[in-house]
C-alpha cells in the first residue's frame, strides 16, 4: 500500500526539525562565552580586559574600596568619576567591583531603585544587549546597566544620547543576579 503524501510530508518535516535542533545545539555548545569581535560596520570597539577578575595572573590588585558616602546596606554603587560599580552586600562589604563604560547621559548624584529589567533587547545604539537593569531617566533617556552580546563598548566620542552603562558580559551576569527589582542604586561622583 503506497504511503500517503501527508505522511511523507510529516515525516520529512519532523526529520528537518530534529536536524535543525541538533545543529543548533552543536553551535551553541561550541560558541565561546564572550564574543569580542565587533561587527565591521559598527562604531564600537571590542573591550580590553574589563573585569577585575582575570586581570593579570599572579597577584591581583587590591579591590577598590566602596565609596564612604554611598550609604549602608545591600546596594549597587556607581561612581561617575571612577567609572566603576560595586555590588555591596548587606554588611557593607563589596561582593564584586568592576569598571564600566559610562553612558552619554549620566544620572544625577543620588539614590535610586532598580525599576525594570530585561533579559535581552536592542540598545538605543542598535547593538543587541543583555542583562539590562534600569534605574533612572534623564530628559526621556532611560539609564541602566547592560552588556553588549557582541562584547563591544560604546564609542566615547559618539554624540548620540544613550543611557546604557556598559559592562562586560561576565559583570553583566553578576549585576543581573544581584540587581532584583527595587534594589537600591546609589550614584556618587
Amino acid at each position: 500500500m503506497p504511503a500517503k503524501s501527508s505522511t511523507i510530508v510529516t515525516a520529512l518535516t519532523t526529520a528537518a526539525v530534529v536536524v535543525v535542533g541538533v545543529l543548533g545545539y552543536q553551535a551553541a555548545a561550541s560558541a565561546p562565552d564572550t564574543l569580542t569581535q565587533a561587527r565591521k560596520d559598527s562604531h564600537h570597539r571590542a573591550p580590553k580586559e574589563h573585569s577585575e577578575q582575570g586581570r593579570k595572573k599572579g597577584k591581583a590588585p587590591a579591590p577598590a574600596e566602596v565609596p564612604a558616602a554611598s550609604g549602608k546596606g545591600r546596594r549597587i554603587v556607581y561612581s561617575l568619576d571612577a567609572k566603576r560599580v560595586w555590588l555591596v552586600g548587606p554588611k557593607d562589604k563589596a561582593l564584586r567591583t568592576f569598571r564600566v563604560a559610562p553612558s552619554a547621559v549620566s544620572p544625577p548624584l543620588g539614590s535610586y531603585a532598580v525599576s525594570s529589567r530585561s533579559v535581552s533587547v536592542t540598545g538605543s545604539d542598535g547593538i543587541a544587549i543583555e542583562h539590562v537593569v534600569r534605574f533612572a531617566s534623564v530628559d526621556s533617556v532611560t539609564i541602566g546597566f547592560s552588556a553588549a552580546v557582541n562584547g563591544s563598548m560604546p564609542d566615547a566620542g559618539s554624540a548620540k544620547k544613550t543611557g546604557g552603562i556598559r559592562e562586560s558580559r561576565e559583570d553583566g551576569k553578576a549585576m543581573w543576579d544581584f540587581a532584583l527589582h527595587g534594589t537600591k542604586v546609589v550614584v556618587v561622583s
